[in-house]
């Protein structure tokens, strides 16, 4: 059985999955340093959700539910859903979404916004799937460069 839970104290098995974890999403993202996942979990802004296996305790998934305030209302992202691959086709992704969308609820969120890249087929497929849809947009990236 799968249990999601949010994360409110760093951990070095925390940080350990993070560190597994991570790089199935993202080849650029470098290693988290335990101050990393510390500062992560400070802020106020930030639900950060594992998916551990209740049998085991291992760590299978993560998801980073982000509230904020805008002067237009109170804004929610989900960024960097991330199953293990060894774990992946049990729902756990579903969970991990259902349980943010219904944390964001309870803060009085009206919406909740994410991105998937086009060749995340399964992901996306997921996200259709609870009822998210594709918002005509344009999104814009600035890297300092």
């Amino acid at each position: 059985m799968i249990e999601v839970s949010r994360v409110d104290a760093p951990s070095h098995d925390i940080l350990d999955a993070l560190n597994n974890l991570v790089p199935q999403l993202s080849s650029s993202a470098g290693p988290l340093q335990f101050d990393d996942l510390a500062r992560l979990l400070a802020n106020e802004c930030v639900n950060f959700l594992i998916a551990a296996d209740s049998e085991t305790g291992r760590i299978v998934g993560t998801l980073t539910l982000v509230v904020f305030p805008i002067p237009t209302g109170l804004r929610a992202w989900i960024e960097d859903v991330i199953v293990d691959s060894s774990a992946r086709g049990r729902g756990i992704g579903k969970l991990l979404v259902k349980k943010a969308i219904e944390m964001a609820a309870l803060k009085g969120v009206k919406s909740v916004d994410l991105t998937s890249r086009p060749s995340r087929v399964e992901a996306n497929s997921l996200y259709v799937g609870l009822g998210f849809v594709v918002r005509e947009t344009n999104v814009y990236r600035f890297d300092g460069s």
